[in-house]
């Protein structure tokens, strides 16, 4: 098995670093970046690589990158994986808060590759896995900007696929459905904190208590399941360019693509109760 040097954002926590393990297991030489870098002290005792990293600041992103290359030469993999999910009605959330949406979730995902894709090209070489979610197809109650960044990733994907595909760099868009991790419990905060009061709070109400009801019966997918894939596209020459794995992901999507709006409507509503 061929050894190669990957990067990987958010890998503080959840699907990141359970990855990360993996990787480094298999012996590759594994970079994981995040805000909170002392998350990240098991994956450095593995034999991972930590640093800190903000995907909103530039110069965060460019030293990183600078680092590698001046000690590997090359980054054969970069997983874009940072990302949060900010909920409340679209009359609740202040603008600044949508603007830090997209701040993370897709202009950070478009800075790091602008840095990482000139080495790629160079080495004619690479693939670039982008975190997306079921939910950059589908879309659930008072989640308007987090839909709309992950539909933003999906587009972003697509176009820099056929970009990249001259210079032999695969472009992969990763779609879990519900995964258990942190991200449950951010979202829920987020939700509460926006929407928890005035014309929303009914809907609100209902949506944090199916949510803890679902979370509560174990309904989704351990990060493992995440995991196997990112091994396999990482270990694969040629990977596909998509993966839709997880809890609901691949009948959810379905229901999107196949039926009418206000039919799939309906079959997301009748969820919240």
């Amino acid at each position: 098995m061929e050894k190669k040097v990957v990067l990987i954002t958010g890998a503080s926590s959840g699907m990141g670093k359970e990855s990360a393990k993996i990787l480094i297991a298999q012996g590759h030489s594994v970079y994981t970046v995040a805000r909170r870098v002392e998350q990240m002290a098991d994956l450095k005792s593995l034999g991972g690589h930590p640093i800190k990293m903000d995907v909103t600041n530039e110069n965060d992103i460019q030293d990183v990158v600078d680092t590698i290359i001046e000690k590997e030469g090359k980054i054969d993999v970069l997983w874009n994986n940072a990302g949060y999910g900010l909920y409340g009605a679209v009359e609740d959330v202040p603008m600044e808060e949508a603007r830090k949406q997209f701040e993370v979730n897709v202009f950070g995902v478009a800075a790091l590759t602008q840095k990482v894709v000139p080495f790629m090209r160079k080495a004619k070489a690479g693939t670039i896995i982008n975190t997306s979610s079921m939910g950059g197809k589908m879309y659930t109650p008072l989640g308007a900007w987090y839909h709309a960044s992950k539909h933003a990733i999906e587009g972003f994907s697509d176009c820099l696929r056929i970009e990249l595909a001259e210079s032999n760099i695969n472009v992969v868009v990763l779609e879990p459905g519900i995964i258990v991790t942190e991200w449950g419990e951010i979202m829920l905060d987020n939700i509460s904190k926006f929407s928890a009061k005035g014309a929303y709070a009914s809907l609100t109400s209902k949506l944090v208590a199916s949510t803890k009801t679902m979370y509560e019966k174990g309904q989704g997918s351990k990060v493992k399941v995440i995991a196997d894939v990112v091994k396999k596209i990482v270990n694969t020459k040629k990977p596909k360019t998509r993966y839709r794995v997880g809890y609901f992901a691949k009948p959810m999507v379905w229901l999107r693509i196949y039926l009418g709006d206000r039919l799939f409507d309906k079959i997301v509503m009748s969820q919240v109760r």
